[in-house]
Parts: structure tokens; C-alpha cells; sequence
């Protein structure tokens, strides 16, 4: 839990608060816990009440330029056109689009259309036609705090099929939001979001999950959605993660494009979904951040 602070030592959290009135009690119930055998986060991966205030002005970026995507995606325009909307909305609002140049990744968006599960690079070879399903994955830097979510469109008339495996991801993040409680695991989350899936008789990829994020673009812990309740990392007030699980309609196996090291597809071909939000856990339950 980081270094030894006395009981009249500042708290840790910044708030100015002597450390035995402030989060001494919470720490002790961290350890405890931990002493029972389970993953706990560290103070790094705990936000505090100001970080949390500038990772929401982030977030709200996030949702304008994602709100501006809805507002403008259509049939008959290309992947790097809804690349050139998130850029120039995100700079527009202050912001900065966090998957440019992030680790080598050449745009400020991911597109992942139809088959592909995520990391899909904008271009103008790739045209929205009638029929498909798209995951438009916004990320936003604002003053250095981060922000990440993302949605799903459907574009023009979708088959009953793909809008099943749409509607079922957007159901999984919900179902999974109400397992977001202090004090709870991770894997009371994941549990309840891939038993969704396979109710619906889809799969749950694996090898791809969730992510702290706030302080930077990924950070601990990471996020599975094909984990046991009662495992994973402890959840306490101040966490922020992202549940974002790909789902897809046939196998759960994936694989990456040679090309260009990033594009993730589903192994069979078949349609894969992902709706993501943004989460903090707070005192009494949760707050979604960025959707």
C-alpha cells in the first residue's frame, strides 16, 4: 500500500486530512483483505477526489466527440472520414485524441467494422455500407487526464442477426455495471457479464479485456470478462476501469493482422461486438464516467 504514514501524517489522498481520520480505517480493510489471499490495488490505482474532478472534464470531451460520431456516421462514407470527425471535434473542445501515435498506432480513432473485434485503422479503402455494424473506440487526453469509451452503430438496415449481437453486448455492459460495488471483485463483474453472453450463445473474447485509465491511457488493473466471481482485484472507492467486453458471434478465438500489428479479427470471420464504458467506483456503487 506504499510507504508507512503515521496516524497524524497528512493522508495520503491529498485531502489534507490526518491519515487516522481520513483513510487509515480504509487501508486496514485493504489489508485484511489482501491477507485473506486476494488481489488489492495499490494507491496508485486509487484516484483522488481531484484527479477524479479533471478525468471527468476529459470524459465529457469524450462523449461530445463520440455524440458528434453519432450524429454524422452514415452509409457511403469511409472509416478515415469518421477519423477526420473525432480529430477535428476532439481539437475543437481542447482535447487531444489518445490513440494517435500511442505506441505507434497511426490514428486518432479505432474503426472496427463487422468481423474485426477492435484496433481497426481508419481508411479511405473501408466504406460504411448498408448492413454493417461498426465500433467507433474514442479516447481523449484533456489537460493530461485520460478518458476511453465506446458504442456500437448500426448502419442502415442490419440484419436481425448482427442487431441481436448488438443489443446482447450493450445488455452484458449493463448487467456488468451492477456488479460494480466497493469492496466487490472484478470477477463478480466479469462473471456476470460473460454469463450474458454465453446465455445468448455467443463467446466472450479472452485474450483482449478492460483497463484502469485517468492518469494514463492504460494502467492497472487489467480487466477480464471471462473470470470467476469472488476473483481478480478487490474493487474499492476511487478505482476507475473500463468495462468493455468483445463478444463475438461465433468462436472466441482472435487473431492479429500481420500488416499492420494492430487490427484484431475474429478467427471464424463472424461478427464481433464491443460496447465500452468508463467507471468509477465510488462509496456506495458506481458512476459511468464516459459511454
Amino acid at each position: 500500500m506504499g510507504s508507512k504514514i503515521g496516524r497524524n501524517d497528512p493522508c495520503w489522498c491529498g485531502s489534507g486530512i490526518k491519515y487516522k481520520k481520513c483513510h487509515e480505517e480504509f487501508d486496514e480493510k485493504i489489508a485484511y483483505i489482501k491477507s485473506q489471499g486476494h488481489e488489492v490495488p495499490d494507491h496508485s490505482i486509487i484516484k483522488t477526489p481531484e484527479q477524479i474532478e479533471k478525468i471527468k472534464e476529459s470524459a465529457k470531451i469524450n462523449i461530445a466527440v463520440l455524440d458528434y460520431v453519432a450524429e454524422n456516421i452514415r452509409a457511403g462514407m469511409s472509416t478515415e472520414e469518421i477519423d477526420r470527425l473525432v480529430s477535428e471535434k476532439t481539437a475543437e473542445l481542447g482535447g487531444i485524441p489518445a490513440p494517435l501515435n500511442y505506441q505507434g498506432y497511426p490514428k486518432s480513432v479505432c474503426t472496427s467494422v463487422n468481423e474485426v473485434v477492435c484496433h481497426g485503422i481508419p481508411s479511405s479503402d473501408v466504406i460504411l455500407k448498408d448492413g454493417d455494424i461498426i465500433n467507433v473506440d474514442c479516447s481523449t487526453i484533456y489537460n493530461g487526464y485520460f478518458s476511453d469509451s465506446s458504442r456500437m452503430f448500426c448502419i442502415g438496415d442490419v440484419s436481425a442477426e448482427k442487431r441481436k449481437l448488438v443489443d446482447t453486448v450493450k445488455e452484458c455492459v449493463e448487467i456488468g455495471l451492477k456488479m460494480v460495488k466497493p469492496w466487490g471483485f472484478l470477477g463478480d463483474m466479469g462473471q456476470a457479464v460473460n454469463e450474458h453472453a454465453i446465455k445468448n450463445g455467443y463467446s466472450v473474447v479472452r485474450e483482449i479485456g478492460g483497463h484502469g485509465v485517468g492518469l494514463e491511457f492504460h494502467e492497472d488493473p487489467w480487466v477480464s470478462y471471462v473470470s470467476k466471481a469472488g476473483e481478480e482485484m478487490l474493487m474499492v472507492p476511487g478505482m476507475i476501469f473500463t468495462i468493455e467486453p468483445m463478444v463475438n458471434m461465433g468462436t472466441a478465438k482472435v487473431f492479429c493482422d500481420k500488416k499492420d500489428n494492430w487490427t484484431i479479427y475474429t478467427a471464424d470471420r463472424k461478427p464481433s461486438a464491443q460496447w465500452e464504458i468508463m467507471v468509477l467506483v465510488t462509496e456506495d456503487g458506481n458512476e459511468v464516467l464516459a459511454y
